[in-house]
C-alpha cells in the first residue's frame, strides 16, 4: 500500500503549508553527492545517529542553562571560552563531546560488562548509564573539583596488576584526591569496586556526588534514595551503590532546585528525591581531619539481564590467567611496553562476548572492526575466543549470503572469508561444515553483487556503498573491492582444504575477474586524478578517502611490498592528510587517526621504508595516560573527538604493529626483527614476541642483549618453533644489523653490524635458551 500512496506530493503540499523547503526534492539533491546506491544511508547507523543527537538536544536545553552545575571534564572544557576545546553553540541544534571522548574501561575478562572512567575520575557503571563523582570541601570552604582541574593538576595511569584499575590522582594546594575504580566478584556476581582516598591538612569533608551524566552528557536519574541501610543508597529503584560506612550527612536536589553542590548541609535534609526532569543529584558526606580512605561496592549482577550476552559470563577468569594465554611481549621501553599489555587487556576486554570495537559509543556488532581484531587475537594465540565468534557468523548471514551487520557496508564478505582462512591458516584446525556452507553463499554473494555496465569504470566491480564511513559518501570504493579480492582468494583455500575442486574454481576464477576489473578501474582514472597512486574510488581524486586503498597492502598483501602506485598514495596523503606526525582525516572523523596512522607504517615497514618508526611513535605519543586511543584524536585539544574513547581496533592494530616488528609473514617466508628500534638491542635485557601463530606454526621470538659474564656480547636471536611441517625460509633483518638470509631455527645466532653472521655452538647457546610463557 506505500509504494501505491503519492508520499511525495503529500509531503510536498505539507512542506508548503507549513513554510518548509521540501524534504524530498532537498533530499534528492543531498545524494547527488553520492553515486546512485541501493542503501543510501545505513539505517542501523541512521538509528545510532538519531539516539546520540537526541541526548544532544537534551545536553542544549540541559548545561548551557546550568553551568552553574558541576559537569563533567568535557563539559567544563568545550563550554569554556578560554580553552582550546571550546565549541561556539550558535546554530549547533545539539551539544555533543567533540573535544574529550576519552575514558577508560574496566571489567573481568570474560564478563561483557563495561564501566568507564573519564579523564578526570568521573565514573560510570552502568551502559550509557549515570555517574559517581567526589568532591573535597576544605576547612575554609576551598573545594577540590576533578572536572574543573588542569591536566598539571591531574594524573591517571592504568593498573596493570593482579587485577585491571583506572588510578587517578587530583591534587591542588594541600587537598588530594584519590581513587581507583575495577571491577571484582563479590556473592558471585561481578561488583564495581571504588577505593577513594582524600587528604587535607585540617578538617574536611569527603563528597561522594551521584551525577545525572556520563561522557556523553546528560542520563536521567528520576530517584535516588536512602534503604534502610543507612550506607546503601538506590538510584532509578534498581541499582545499589553500597558504602563501606553510613555518611555522616547527605542532600539531595531535584532540577527545580540546582545542584546538590548548591545545597546547604543539614542533618534533617530529605533522603530520597524524585525529579520529574530527570536531573536527581545527591550527595554524601564524610568528614575528617588529615586524611580518610572510603570504599564503595556496587553490584552489577542485574546488568548481565540487560546485556543478555550470548555466551555464559565465566566470574572465575582472573586477570593474571587470561594474560597469560597470550602470548608474552617484552619490550626494554616503559611506554611502549605499557601500551602494548594495555592494548591486549582491552581486546581481551572487549570480546568477552561478541567482538565489539568499544565498551560504550561502540558497544555493538560490526563484521569490519570484529575480523581485524580477531587478526590481533589470533596473533596473541587467543584461539578461543575467535573460534567461537567464527562460529556464530553463519546465524548473521542472510539467505542471500550478505554476512550483514549494516546494509550497504560491501566490505563485509570479503573479511569474513578472509578472517576464516586465516584462523584455518594459523591454527591447523577446519571449521565446522556450517561455515563451509556459508563461505559458499558468501562467493555467490560477491558473484551476483557485482556491476556489469561494459565501458564504464566501475565496469565488474561491487556496487557503490557506504562502506567504512571515514571513506565518504556511497561510491565504488576499492577498499570493497580489494577485500572482496582476498576474501575469494581465501575462500579457493579453504574449499582447496576440503577437496571440494568445484568451489575452489569458482572462487578462484572470480577471484581472478575481479583483481583484473580493478585494475582496468584503475588504469582509467585520469593522472590529474589519480597522481600515480589510487584514489578511494575511479571518479575521485587522491583525498583522504584514498587510505582505504591502501588495504591491497596492508593486510591483503595483494600487491608486492613496495609498490610503486601504493607508496605514491601514501606520498599523498603524506602531504594533504598529515599532523602532528600523523594521518589525519578530514571525513567524518575529522581527527588524527591511530589505527589507520599504523596501517601506513605497516606498508612503510613492508616497504623497508624507515618512515614507519617515526608513525610508530607518533600513535604512543597520541594514546591517553592510561593507553588508550580514542578512535580519532583533535589535533589541538588531542582529546577524543569522533567514536568511543577507547577504541578496539586501534588496540588491535597497536598488537600487530609490536607483533609485525618482531616477526611477519612475506609469501613463503618468515621476517624476524625488521621493525626492532635499534636502542631495544642496545639496553640490557631481553626482547620477546611469542608464541605468535603463523602459516607454519607457532613462533615465539626472543632477543637477548646481554649474556651473563660475556663482555661486548652481541645480540642474540633466539628463534623457537613448533613446526607443523617443514619450517618456512626464514630471514632476520633487524635494522642497523646485518641481514641474515635462510636462517636454521634450530640455531641462535648473534647479530653483528658488519661481516658474516656467526652461529652459535651449543655450549654458548646454552645461557640464552627460550623461555616459553
Amino acid at each position: 500500500m506505500l509504494r501505491f500512496l503519492p508520499w511525495k506530493y503529500i509531503v510536498r503540499k505539507a512542506a508548503g503549508r507549513f513554510g518548509v523547503m521540501d524534504p524530498t526534492s532537498w533530499l534528492a539533491r543531498v545524494r547527488r553527492f553520492s553515486q546512485p546506491s541501493e542503501v543510501q544511508e545505513p539505517i542501523e547507523l541512521l538509528r545510532a545517529g538519531i539516539v546520540f543527537h537526541a541526548r544532544g538536544l537534551v545536553n542544549t536545553k540541559a548545561i548551557q542553562h546550568n553551568l552553574d552545575w558541576v559537569w563533567p571534564y568535557w563539559v567544563e572544557r568545550q563550554f569554556n571560552p578560554g580553552d582550546p576545546s571550546f565549541v561556539p553553540r550558535a546554530f549547533s541544534f545539539s551539544h555533543i563531546n567533540l573535544t574529550h571522548r576519552n575514558w577508560t574501561a574496566v571489567g573481568l575478562p570474560d564478563v561483557p560488562l563495561y564501566p568507564i572512567v573519564d579523564p578526570r575520575g568521573l565514573v560510570t557503571p552502568l551502559h550509557d548509564g549515570w555517574s559517581l563523582d567526589f568532591w573535597l570541601t576544605g576547612e575554609g570552604g576551598n573545594q577540590l573539583l576533578p572536572s574543573k582541574l588542569c591536566d598539571e593538576f591531574v594524573s591517571q595511569e592504568m593498573s596493570q596488576e593482579d587485577s585491571l584499575g583506572v588510578h587517578t590522582v587530583a591534587a591542588y594546594g594541600d587537598q588530594t584526591l584519590e581513587s581507583t575504580v575495577g571491577m571484582v566478584v563479590n556473592d558471585d556476581q561481578p561488583t564495581l569496586n571504588i577505593n577513594i582516598r582524600a587528604s587535607d591538612v585540617g578538617n574536611a569533608t569527603l563528597t561522594v556526588a551521584i551525577r545525572p551524566y556520563n561522557p556523553e552528557g546528560i542520563q536521567f536519574i528520576d530517584t535516588i534514595s536512602q534503604t534502610e541501610n543507612a550506607s546503601v543508597w538506590q538510584v532509578n529503584r534498581r541499582t545499589d551503590v553500597c558504602f563501606d560506612r553510613t555518611p555522616d550527612g547527605a542532600n539531595v536536589s531535584k532540577y527545580i532546585d540546582g545542584d546538590v553542590i548548591h545545597q546547604s548541609r543539614d542533618a534533617q535534609s530529605p533522603q530520597s528525591v524524585r525529579c520529574d526532569a530527570g536531573m536527581a543529584t545527591a550527595a554524601m558526606h564524610y568528614d575528617f581531619r588529615g586524611e580518610t580512605s572510603l570504599e564503595i561496592n556496587i553490584p552489577l549482577g542485574h546488568q548481565l539481564d540487560v546485556v543478555k550476552p550470548t555466551v555464559k559470563p565465566d566470574l572465575t577468569t582472573t586477570w593474571p590467567a587470561a594474560r597469560a594465554r597470550a602470548a608474552r611481549v617484552s619490550i626494554p621501553a616503559q611506554r611502549m611496553q605499557a601500551l602494548t599489555d594495555g592494548a591486549i587487556d582491552t581486546l581481551l576486554m572487549l570480546s568477552a562476548d561478541d567482538i565489539v570495537p568499544g565498551p560504550y559509543t561502540y558497544r555493538r556488532f560490526w563484521f569490519r572492526d570484529a575480523c581485524l581484531m580477531m587478526n590481533s587475537l589470533l596473533s596473541l594465540g587467543l584461539v578461543n575466543r575467535c573460534r567461537r565468534a567464527l562460529e556464530s557468523f553463519p546465524a548473521k548471514q542472510t539467505r542471500k549470503g550478505y554476512f550483514q551487520s549494516q546494509e550497504g557496508e560491501w566490505d563485509s564478505n570479503g573479511q569474513v572469508l578472509w578472517i576464516a582462512n586465516r584462523f584455518e591458516e594459523l591454527t591447523g584446525e577446519t571449521l565446522s561444515d556450517r561455515f563451509t556452507s556459508a563461505a559458499g553463499k558468501a562467493v555467490s554473494w560477491i558473484d551476483n553483487k557485482r556491476v556489469h555496465e561494459p565501458g564504464a569504470a566501475h565496469d565488474g566491480l561491487l556496487p557503490p556503498g557506504f562502506s567504512a564511513e571515514h571513506l565518504g559518501t556511497n561510491d565504488y570504493y576499492y577498499w570493497d573491492n580489494f577485500w572482496a579480492v582476498a576474501g575469494l582468494h581465501a575462500a579457493t583455500q579453504m574449499f582447496g582444504r576440503r577437496d571440494n575442486v568445484a568451489l575452489a574454481s569458482k572462487s578462484n576464477k572470480l577471484a581472478d575477474e575481479l583483481m583484473g576489473a580493478i585494475e582496468r578501474s584503475i588504469a582509467s582514472v585520469p593522472e590529474n586524478k589519480s597522481l600515480g597512486g589510487i584514489p578511494a574510488s575511479p571518479y575521485r581524486r587522491i583525498d583522504a578517502g584514498a587510505i582505504g586503498s591502501l588495504v591491497a597492502d596492508y593486510p591483503l598483501q595483494l600487491t608486492e611490498g613496495g609498490d610503486d602506485r601504493v607508496i605514491r598514495t601514501i606520498d599523498q596523503l603524506m602531504q594533504r592528510s598529515w599532523y602532528r606526525g600523523g594521518f589525519f582525516q578530514d571525513m567524518i572523523h575529522s581527527g588524527i587517526n591511530a589505527y589507520l596512522t599504523l596501517d601506513i607504517a605497516q606498508t612503510l615497514l613492508r616497504a623497508g621504508d624507515p618512515r614507519f618508526r617515526n608513525l610508530i611513535e607518533t600513535v604512543a605519543e597520541l594514546a591517553s595516560p592510561t593507553g588508550q586511543w580514542p578512535e580519532a584524536i583533535h589535533p589541538q585539544t588531542l582529546g577524543g573527538c569522533m567514536g568511543d574513547g577507547q577504541h578496539g581496533w586501534a588496540a588491535a592494530e597497536w598488537i600487530m604493529m609490536v607483533r609485525n616488528c618482531f616477526i611477519r609473514e612475506e609469501g613463503d617466508r618468515l621476517i624476524v626483527g625488521s621493525g626492532l628500534f635499534e636502542e631495544w638491542l642496545e639496553a640490557n635485557g631481553e626482547l620477546t614476541f611469542g608464541p605468535t601463530l603463523t602459516p607454519w606454526g607457532a613462533v615465539s621470538i626472543r632477543i637477548l642483549t646481554t649474556i651473563a659474564g660475556v663482555e661486548s656480547a652481541r645480540p642474540v636471536v633466539t628463534i623457537d618453533g613448533q613446526w607443523r611441517g617443514k619450517p618456512p625460509r626464514i630471514d632476520v633483518a633487524v635494522p642497523g644489523y646485518v641481514k641474515q638470509t635462510n636462517v636454521d631455527p634450530a640455531h641462535a645466532f648473534a647479530l653483528q653490524r658488519s661481516g658474516n653472521p656467526q652461529e652459535i655452538n651449543a655450549s654458548e647457546r646454552a645461557v640464552v635458551p627460550f623461555v616459553a610463557r
